[in-house]
């Protein structure tokens, strides 16, 4: 599918859902049509395999074009499901029974079945509950199918259930539906919504030009980065994760079989949702990702809290886009935390070193830390220069990246990306100063290919060039007091060009000449005429 289709798709998917949505807000009506477009990857993977799976026993869809041909095999082997679905659960990871797939689903919309949203609703249950290994309860909780958004009635929200669903199926008809092709116009929607959610949009979307960023980055070696990319990561963290777009991003540089877990944690429960979702909609089975709904700060998550060392988890990678500046509420007793204790608490008013210490804390010994934060952690004081200053010391921080201003949807600063690691091998901090590298545009400013290939580029072989990046020795950086501001470094105004005065002289007499010349010409044309001349 080219590039052109996918955008036309996802265009088209995105005026479904302008036309239908009606009195709803965008993020309510979001969750319908995000749900709708995942039953339909679940479908189409699943009608593939099973075909593939049955053979020449499979149905042939023309005879009743009505009804699935995954019901007509049912109908006619009711002794077989059993075994049939042990092995698809084998082999796909999941079962999603006849009834239950997007095309009966659909079929009912286009005939305006009446007990379309009663089959809907167990549809999601029996996906939440009994299609998968392993339950993904409450996948679908934000799908509220009796709400009054939708209608007062049950008539009428069966109604506009039927309409909504049979415009996506119209949608989605003229299009390839692989995994590939219905990720992408997920991950499109996504960025689509988040552009009509404005501030709401930081909970759940990291634009795809700083994911790429952040992904390349950690995927490269940590102590030799210059030799390329790792062969292989064991797991890969993303606190923060919101969509799980930076997740996927890292998955999409290693390739599929390139990362054995991928761990991501989300506290918003809607955006935590999105996140399964999208894990599954792009191909990544239920064994390969686990999604862990909770708060990080409060680090209530059980599997990190592990009091044994030799069994507490370390990841290769960590990468996040936690939320700027979020004030906290630090209890007395998270002084003694572990994540915390030796550098002290963030201050309430902002959890950036907070957010930062939780994934520093899981980062393997030899993995890469790359995290999107706002400038004032390069130069804030008080509890944050101390935080600063001792990860400094200890040589933690690799490099600091400022980004151009209006990246976000959700906020117009400019914000940097700092890159952690327990052993570093360079004794020095790298600065990048990509601020001035970028296409404005209208809403929001974007960074081209070339802009992040720069950025990657002087990372990884550790370049340095005039008015962009620079290597500074910790003793410059410790008389600056461990103030990483990147302008202290990195000086972006433009030496003022040389004058020569004696040319600029010679020039002025050659033009005083010409001024001369040019009045006595003009002069000798009015004497002509019977004028008097110019003084």
């Amino acid at each position: 599918m080219t590039e052109q289709d996918q955008k036309q798709l996802g265009t088209t998917l995105w005026g479904i859902a302008d036309q239908l949505r009606g009195a709803m807000n965008a993020d309510d009506f979001r969750d319908y049509m995000l749900s709708f477009l995942f039953l339909r990857y679940l479908s189409d993977n699943y009608e593939v395999a099973a075909k593939k799976e049955l053979g020449s026993d499979y149905p042939d869809k023309q005879d009743q074009p009505n009804t699935t041909p995954l019901q007509r095999w049912y109908d006619a082997n009711p002794d077989d499901v059993a075994d049939f679905e042990q092995q698809m659960r084998l082999k796909t990871h999941y079962v999603v029974q006849p009834q239950y797939l997007w095309a009966a689903i659909a079929e009912m919309a286009r005939t305006q079945n009446e007990e379309l949203l009663h089959i809907l609703q167990r549809a999601f249950d029996y996906i939440e509950n009994e299609s998968f290994a392993s339950t993904f309860g409450g996948l679908f909780s934000e799908i509220n199918l009796n709400s009054e958004k939708l209608g007062k009635r049950y008539t009428d929200r069966n109604a506009k259930l039927c309409t909504i669903i049979s415009k996506i199926a119209e949608g989605l008809a003229t299009f390839s539906t692989n995994s590939d092709t219905l990720g992408d116009a997920y991950e499109y929607l996504i960025g689509q919504f988040a552009a009509g959610s404005g501030k709401k949009a930081g909970e759940f979307y990291t634009p795809q030009q700083i994911s790429s960023i952040l992904s390349a980055i950690v995927t490269l070696d940590g102590q030799e980065p210059g030799t390329g990319k790792k062969k292989h990561l064991d797991s890969v963290l993303d606190f923060a994760c919101g969509s799980g777009s930076l997740l996927l991003n890292v998955r999409k540089q290693m390739g599929a079989h390139g990362i054995s877990k991928i761990y991501g944690q989300e506290s918003n429960i809607t955006t935590y949702n999105l996140a399964r979702m999208n894990m599954l909609l792009h191909g990544v089975k239920d064994s390969e990702f686990e999604i862990f709904h909770g708060d990080t700060l409060l680090n209530d998550w059980d599997d990190l809290r592990e009091a044994n060392p030799a069994k507490k988890k370390y990841f290769d990678a960590v990468v996040a886009n936690p939320p700027f500046s979020y004030r906290w509420e630090p209890t007395e007793a998270m002084g003694d935390d572990v994540r915390f204790k030796n550098y002290g608490l963030a201050p309430k008013s902002a959890a950036d070193f907070a957010f930062l210490l939780h994934g520093f804390n899981y980062l393997a010994k030899e993995g890469t830390m790359a995290i999107i934060l706002p400038h004032g952690v390069l130069f804030r004081g008080g509890a944050e220069e101390r935080i600063r200053s001792k990860l400094l010391k200890d040589g933690n921080i690799d490099t600091v990246i400022g980004l151009p201003a209006n990246l976000f949807f959700s906020t117009g600063i400019p914000v940097c990306i700092l890159v952690l690691k327990k052993c570093k091998k360079p004794d020095d901090v790298l600065f990048i100063n990509a601020s001035e590298h970028f296409e404005k545009g209208k809403r929001q400013n974007k960074l081209l290919p070339e802009h992040i290939a720069k950025i990657i580029a002087t990372y990884q072989y550790r370049k340095e060039e005039e008015r962009y990046s620079r290597r500074v020795a910790m003793e410059e950086i410790e008389t600056n007091g461990y103030n990483l501001n990147i302008s202290r470094y990195i000086s972006t105004a433009r030496a003022e060009e040389e004058i020569e005065l004696g040319a600029v002289h010679g020039e002025l007499e050659t033009l005083e000449q010409k001024i001369v010349a040019a009045k006595e010409k003009h002069n000798a044309f009015l004497e002509e005429l019977g004028k008097p001349p110019l003084p």
